[in-house]
């Protein structure tokens, strides 16, 4: 069984019960005095509490997602060299790849999540339960693989697709992204509305050595989780799927750590992502108790992180041709501040629009207000790649298988370059709650 399959959690819990109705029922025979009743009830009291501790700790693990598997848990990581996939231009299945820097995964969570694609890929498309390798990184990293129905579909049989990496917060993991956020269910409808164009989503977690936060950092001496991001992952996806090539076709999408990510990676890397969505993400990067040392001791470690400090960047180096998306509430949530002054920080050629909801919160709540319109806004600044296939054979089967008030509203302008007072800033404000 799986580390966060159903099942496994299912048998823990109910071994946890059974040891407490166990103790309970035995517990008057173990009452008398005498050596054997003592270590009978040190031994029920160790094995009930041993079996509550981990069906709590199971349980955690599988909704935050600190180890996907239990190689990770036990430290047994694959280190062995890996390849890229050649084909001539031709893209494997996720199924039908040896080796490839993508490959399929057990369910990992995918099993729990209601309301994803079931029918034929070509009308309703398809989430894939895979694993990224990073060929310069060597890290694994457990994703979903979201692919609209025109994938499937003949008339786009060479068509690559625009690609967002959407990255969730931490401590959590994919499983937030497809379960609370419902992003895949939420890019379906928009695609079958009209109001998305056909968009590949990569889902994936914020951190590439679990449980250390690494804040999408490389880490002088540790893991490299910025070049993971902005060359394996691209390079990964580029490997199995039909996806762009330009820098235009790609965006990157996050809440909480994972916004932060999303803006820190455009920013500093706009030859990769040309467009970032954070919602209630930093726009500051520090060492805490879950990162460590991200940035190394010395003047070179400040220096490393001045530049991980985007209102620093927007005041002391150019502005990235990019564009953002920054959602923050004017009640409730502790970023509200610095996303004010981010917007009036943005210069040309950055243009950045925003979510401002009257009030919120830091949980899903909040965001599951905003994802919609967000995905919304980034589809529109993605490019869909006017290149195309050579040669694409049909996909062969991949693995794997409210509250809060009304929803937030993008009413800012179309994108456009910004000019003149307006630095490149653009508002977007939300729809008050009704009632």
């Amino acid at each position: 069984m799986g580390l966060t399959s159903q099942s496994l959690e299912y048998t823990v819990v109910v071994l946890a019960v059974a040891c407490v109705v166990a103790t309970v029922w035995l517990w008057p025979r173990l009452s008398r005095r005498g050596v054997g009743p003592v270590l009978g009830r040190l031994g029920a009291i160790v094995v009930t509490q041993l079996s509550i501790v981990c069906a709590l700790a199971l349980a955690v693990n599988t909704s935050f997602e600190f180890y996907g598997n239990w190689d990770e848990l036990l430290g047994n990581n694959d280190k062995a060299p890996v390849s890229v996939s050649q084909g001539g231009g031709q893209y494997a299945a996720v199924g039908n790849m040896k080796g490839g820097l993508i490959q399929p995964a057990g369910p990992q969570g995918l099993d729990r999540v209601t309301g994803l694609p079931k029918g034929p890929a070509d009308k309703v498309g398809k989430v894939e339960s895979v694993r990224i390798i990073g060929r310069r990184t060597r890290a694994i990293n457990p994703g979903f693989v979201y692919l609209p129905p025109q994938y499937f579909q003949q008339q786009f049989r060479r068509q690559r697709f625009p690609v967002m990496v959407v990255i969730s917060g931490y401590p959590g993991g994919i499983m937030n992204l497809a379960q609370h956020l419902q992003v895949p269910q939420n890019a379906g409808r928009l695609i079958a509305q009209g109001k998305m164009q056909p968009t590949v989503i990569v889902m994936v977690r914020p951190t590439i050595a679990p449980p250390r936060d690494t804040e999408c950092v490389d880490v002088p001496g540790g893991p490299q989780a910025e070049t993971f991001f902005t060359k394996d992952l691209p390079d990964a996806m580029k490997s199995a799927y039909r996806v762009g090539h330009d820098p235009s076709a790609w965006g990157a999408f996050g809440y909480s750590s994972g916004g932060t990510c999303a803006l820190q990676l455009a920013m500093r890397n706009p030859k990769a992502y040309t467009s970032a969505v954070s919602l209630s993400g930093d726009y500051a990067i520090k060492d805490d108790l879950t990162t460590g040392s991200l940035f190394g001791a010395g003047p070179a470690g400040a220096q490393r992180e001045r530049e991980h400090d985007l209102l620093w960047r927007l005041k002391n180096l150019p502005a990235p041709q990019i564009s953002a998306l920054v959602a923050s509430s004017r009640k409730g949530e502790a970023d509200y501040g610095d996303t004010m002054k981010f917007l009036h920080a943005a210069k040309s050629p950055m243009t950045v629009d925003s979510i401002i909801l009257p009030q919120g919160s830091h949980q899903f709540a909040t965001w599951r207000r905003e994802v919609v319109p967000a995905l919304e806004w980034q589809s529109q600044q993605l490019t869909f790649p006017q290149d195309t296939q050579a040669v694409a054979p049909p996909r062969k089967p991949g693995a794997g298988g409210g509250k809060g008030g009304a929803p937030g509203k993008v009413t800012g302008t179309p994108k456009a370059p910004a000019t003149g007072d307006d630095k490149g800033r653009r508002r977007v404000e939300a729809e008050r709650p009704q009632g």
